[in-house]
């Protein structure tokens, strides 16, 4: 498959006046895995709503496989799974007959496969969904998702409310499928960590705005925070290139910067005194926040 997994082109979407989703883009490249960083409420769930059918972009146009997610809805579900944050199985169905159910819907499901998940994440085939707690769930689902083998894997929040244990076993589900078939993901949370765990590449997403897409190396390789103590007290009169985010406490400068190169203190010394200064590294939580509080500062 040479053309991309997933394109999103300048989507929009607003409610009652309200912009949730405001021209959003991004690429997703075959077999890999992107990280959608947001807050509830950033417009997370809604682009994925928009990505698989379940809501139609006011405007721009997204493509999953190269089909449209709207006039090719049967031919997409068929190569794609899908685990949403309110997991949506028949909660009165035992749990062998909800998958025994969902596996009548794909040729391509792989019975082996389905029994090795069955085995690792301990599901009760006997027992009803209603009876399963949150993790047991939130398992359940993964695999119903991925159980057909999907090319595509998309999951909106699948994690939310779970304990630590449980999401070390649905990611050990979710990393097997991964790097057994290089399936592409788009996987969106508010939890950095788990993200930063799994994903190539990341989106950072708040008020409905992407403020950054880039492979995670990258990211933490080229992002910097500036720490200095400024002499007289006054801030250099304009900031580095390419800042993100820059705030000042008494005599403490701090600017977080991209593209960051060693040059970029010593230029720093030549406009201001300082009797200290530095450039650390930051992880994503930290590149978020930064990120947002620039945006909100802008």
């Amino acid at each position: 498959m040479s053309e991309p997994a997933i394109v999103i082109d300048r989507l929009s979407k607003s409610f009652r006046g309200q912009t949730v989703v405001d021209e959003v883009g991004l690429t997703i490249e075959p077999g890999q895995v992107l990280g959608l960083i947001g807050p509830n409420g950033a417009g997370k769930s809604t682009t994925i709503k928009m990505l698989i059918g379940q809501l139609r972009p006011d405007r721009g146009e997204a493509r999953v496989l190269g089909l449209d997610p709207i006039r090719n809805a049967v031919a997409m579900k068929r190569l794609i799974g899908y685990v949403p944050e309110r997991h949506c199985v028949y909660p009165w169905m035992r749990v062998g007959q909800a998958i025994g159910f969902t596996r009548s819907f794909y040729p391509t499901w792989d019975d082996g496969f389905c029994q090795s998940l069955v085995d690792t994440f301990e599901l009760p085939l006997g027992r009803k969904v209603r009876q399963l707690s949150k993790g047991m769930t939130a398992k359940l689902s993964l695999l119903l998702a991925i159980a057909h083998r999907p090319t595509v894997l998309i999951l909106d929040e699948p994690m939310s409310g779970v304990d630590a244990v449980v999401r070390d076993e649905f990611f050990d589900g979710l990393l097997q499928t991964i790097g057994e078939q290089r399936c592409s993901v788009l996987f969106s949370s508010h939890t950095l960590a788990d993200v930063q765990r799994i994903a190539d590449a990341v989106g950072l997403i708040y008020e409905g705005r992407l403020l950054a897409h880039r492979p995670v190396d990258e990211m933490l390789r080229s992002i910097r925070r500036l720490r200095g103590v400024l002499h007289d007290g006054q801030a250099p009169p304009n900031p580095p290139p390419h800042t993100i985010h820059q705030r000042r406490d008494g005599r403490e400068w701090i600017v977080t910067v991209d593209r960051y190169e060693d040059g970029v203190l010593e230029s720093l010394h030549q406009t201001r005194r300082f009797t200290h200064l530095e450039a650390e590294g930051l992880g994503l939580e930290e590149i978020f926040k930064d990120y947002v509080k620039g945006r909100r500062s802008a």
